[in-house]
């Protein structure tokens, strides 16, 4: 559809269209149960501090150990646990503008269409996903945060023999973070480096649709192991430098580590101990090439609750008839929340955290339920969320 005429322009209906626009990236997080909506937390802003944090708590599981019921041992009672959950609202806005020549001398309408502005919107929400994804995995205050983030983490990027994503590693991965319950793991967002390598196997195969004519076409999504995996070249990356790494005494090229005067097939200690700090004479080590290391994340069912909490314009056009002999911008704005289950965005003192912010993990804890003498955290086991680190 093409851009309303300044005179004509609606914002609600032009916003309305943006909603219908079919696009595949939102409608896969959402249709996967990646992520979920809870729309109720919207009417929650205007009662909470600041309108843009929210605070609900989360009902802990019932535990505690039975009591032998044999006519005169006493009974005993637990209490629930609550933990507390805090969610912060993300706003962002943005304008594009056109000049009346531009169009004069080319015939062509420059502003965005509704299929663009949607497309523009998802980008964000996504990089705002991946920016909070970069910020939780940065978690380090405290050993609860540690425990989690070493459990959903499944880094083989240093594995001298394999190191690149192949056919157990997401099933490695999602049992490591999850254990018996690894079947809530429902989508991946991974690099295309990474999804060309899996294609290459024949380990990834693309949903497919039948257009208006009855051609069947490949989507840009598709499967492994049965979860849906989104390309994203968006998602994090990082060269490295060529190190030694520990390897079996097998591992091809692998060398025996010796206090000093090492012959063929060794290697003296002092020139493995600033890439292996604790290294010892007797072990193997091999020299790991330079590379790219790929970050790949997996969600499960909930993982990501996601609340539309509206603004007061969303769409609107200005004019501006002396400016550069004519021109108009389209504005937009939104305001959102995407919050991690069971992960804290602690009380903000901004008003809406940047993306620099989002990624920085001292803006983020497990929920807890805040007692100061003996504070429960969440389990780390019922996140459903984890990161897999591979050279490809």
């Amino acid at each position: 559809m093409a851009l309303f005429d300044m005179k004509n322009f609606n914002g609600e209906v032009f916003g309305a269209y943006v909603d219908q626009v079919e696009n595949l990236n939102r409608n896969a997080l959402l249709k996967s149960g990646a992520v979920v909506e809870k729309p109720e937390y919207a009417a929650m802003l205007p009662d909470q501090t600041g309108g843009n944090y929210i605070t609900v708590p989360i009902k802990a599981r019932i535990g505690g150990t039975p009591d032998n019921y044999d006519g005169s041992t006493d009974i005993k009672a637990d209490s629930r646990a609550t933990y507390t959950h805090g969610r912060v609202v993300v706003g962002r806005a943005h304008g594009w503008t056109e000049r009346d020549f531009s169009t004069d001398v080319t015939g062509e309408d420059f502003l965005p269409a509704t299929q663009e502005v949607a497309e523009y919107w998802d980008d964000v929400d996504q990089r705002t996903i991946l920016a909070e994804m970069q910020g939780v995995f940065s978690m380090n205050a405290k050993a609860e945060e540690k425990k989690f983030v070493s459990g959903h983490t499944y880094d083989i990027s240093s594995d001298p023999e394999k190191n690149v994503f192949g056919e157990t590693t997401l099933n490695n991965a999602v049992q490591q973070a999850l254990g018996d319950n690894k079947a809530k793991f429902a989508l991946t967002i991974m690099h295309s480096q990474v999804a060309t390598n899996l294609e290459n196997l024949k380990l990834v195969s693309y949903m497919k649709y039948t257009d208006d004519k009855g051609i069947e076409r490949d989507l840009t999504l598709a499967t492994l192991n049965g979860r849906t995996v989104l390309i994203d070249d968006n998602m994090p990356s990082e060269t490295v430098e060529e190190k030694y790494v520990r390897a079996g005494k097998g591992v091809e090229g692998a060398l025996e580590v010796v206090e000093d005067s090492a012959e063929a097939g060794q290697i003296n200690k002092a020139d493995v101990t600033s890439d292996i700090a604790d290294a010892e004479a007797g072990d193997y080590v091999v020299k790991l090439p330079a590379g790219v290391k790929y970050t790949t994340y997996v969600f499960g069912n909930g993982a990501i609750e996601y609340t539309n909490c509206g603004v007061k314009v969303p769409y609107e056009m200005d004019r501006k008839a002396e400016k550069n002999g004519g021109q108009t911008t389209l504005y937009s704005r939104q305001r959102k929340v995407f919050s991690p289950y069971g992960i804290s965005f602690k009380a903000p003192t901004m008003i809406s955290p940047t993306d620099e912010q989002l990624k920085d993990g001292k803006n983020w804890t497990l929920a807890n339920s805040n007692e100061a003498e003996s504070e429960k955290y969440f389990p780390e086991k019922a996140i459903p969320i984890a990161r897999i680190i591979t050279r490809g």
